[in-house]
């Protein structure tokens, strides 16, 4: 409760200092500020209402009141970036043109006269004024101020709008040859393809699972490893939109381990597990199996359930998982996070697939990830394990990728 506190105190915080910047600063007491400060607002309660409503139904209603919403959260993201980047030149420019001075109005002019008259030459005095005013110049720090909005805007909608259509794109392929010493010969070129956070929800369509089903089959893999964060919502809701993942196509198996997202659906992920049992897929909680290459044992394949899962008393168990491995052989373990690297190293795992970070999805997102995980985006260590995340194949909240574009990755094993 006190995370959703803190969460929305940020998002209001925020929206208040977008006001300032966009809409106080950048427009006199009248109409146009009302009507921009009542857009500010619908936005603010359109945001709320895609965060909130997103985790409590997939409904046709979410679906439609959720694109505005999410959108929203990266423009305002980007909007407030670019903001906060132009305040010191804004300020220094508002300091250099303090405003216009004010105009006084000079004295009136004295002028002598003579006039002639019936009693003779009479001195008078004429007061000539300025009648005419020179044209004010226009508020200069008003003009800073709109310029700034402006760019902050054109800015922030430039970069959402690039990164709309990468997320919604066809996942790129990614292609990586990873050494495992122990790799028996006849196993070399085992060919895997890795894809996670694929995150059927409100905001995709069963074209978006067509797309990945469609991109894993290409690649002609030996094994398919989809590592979590699947859905993000029940069975009844989302059913339809996973159907396709019956024609992923895979020589020796398709297997799929949980995610955090899985165990934020009400009953957890054992609906969804009986739906991919139906579909060929087959679940590795907690749980290995050896994978065969010409009849002979290639190396060894374990699952994990993710940390999530601790909520509902099956979080991850890599004893259950590793303990007894044939130790001869290799070891391919599958976490969705990859902070369970950090265990699974003490353990001798060889190679660890990941999901979860989504590269950051968004830059510069992907310079806090590291402060959870201990590897944000492709092929790294941890000890002398060797670990490769994944960026994703979905996104989740904003329908932005900003740096990080959708990935299916191409894995071939070698003997190293």
């Amino acid at each position: 409760m006190g995370f959703f506190v803190v969460v929305f105190g940020v998002i209001l915080a925020v929206h208040v200092y977008l006001y300032r910047r966009l809409v106080r600063q950048t427009t006199r007491p009248g109409w146009a500020r009302w009507v921009l400060t009542g857009v500010l607002v619908l936005l603010l309660v359109l945001l709320l209402v895609a965060l909130v409503g997103s985790r409590m139904s997939s409904s046709w209603i979410v679906h439609v009141l959720a694109w505005p919403g999410f959108i929203w959260v990266a423009v305002m993201f980007y909007l407030t970036l670019i903001c906060l980047a132009l305040e010191i030149p804004r300020l220094i420019l508002n300091r250099v043109f303090k405003g216009d001075p004010v105009k006084v109005a000079p004295p009136p002019k004295v002028v002598p006269a003579t006039v002639g008259s019936t009693f003779g030459p009479k001195k008078i005095e004429i007061h000539v004024e300025d009648v005419v005013e020179p044209p004010k110049r226009p508020d200069r720090r008003l003009f800073i101020n709109r310029t700034a909005a402006v760019v902050a805007g054109v800015g922030a909608g430039t970069i959402v709008g690039f990164g709309i259509e990468t997320a919604l794109g066809d996942p790129v392929r990614e292609s990586v040859k990873i050494k495992l010493p122990n790799l028996d010969p006849r196993a070399n070129g085992v060919r895997i393809a890795l894809v996670s956070d694929i995150h059927l929800g409100p905001l995709t369509d069963i074209g978006h699972t067509e797309r990945i089903v469609e991109g894993i089959n290409r690649l002609n893999a030996d094994i398919v490893a989809i590592v979590g964060d699947l859905v993000d919502g029940s069975v009844r809701e989302l059913g339809r939109l996973a159907a396709p993942l019956t024609h992923i196509k895979a020589h020796q198996g398709t297997y799929f381990v949980t995610g955090n997202h899985e165990y934020y659906i009400e009953d957890g992920p054992y609906e969804w597990i009986e739906t991919l049992r139906g579909y060929g897929i087959r679940t590795l909680a907690n749980e290995r199996l050896s994978v065969y290459r010409d009849g002979v044992a290639a190396f060894t394949l374990a699952g994990v359930n993710d940390v999530n899962g601790a909520t509902m008393q099956a979080g991850p168990d890599l004893n259950a998982a590793l303990n007894g491995r044939p130790p001869e052989l290799p070891t391919v373990l599958l976490a969705h996070q990859p902070v369970v690297g950090v265990q699974a190293a003490e353990w001798g795992v060889d190679l660890q697939l990941s999901g979860h970070t989504h590269g950051g999805q968004m830059v510069p997102f992907d310079r806090i990830v590291p402060l959870q995980q201990p590897v944000v985006r492709g092929l790294g260590t941890i000890g002398e394990m060797q670990i490769y995340v994944t960026r994703g194949a979905g996104f989740w909240g904003p329908p932005v990728r900003v740096g990080a574009p959708p990935e299916i990755t191409f894995i071939e094993l070698e003997r190293g």
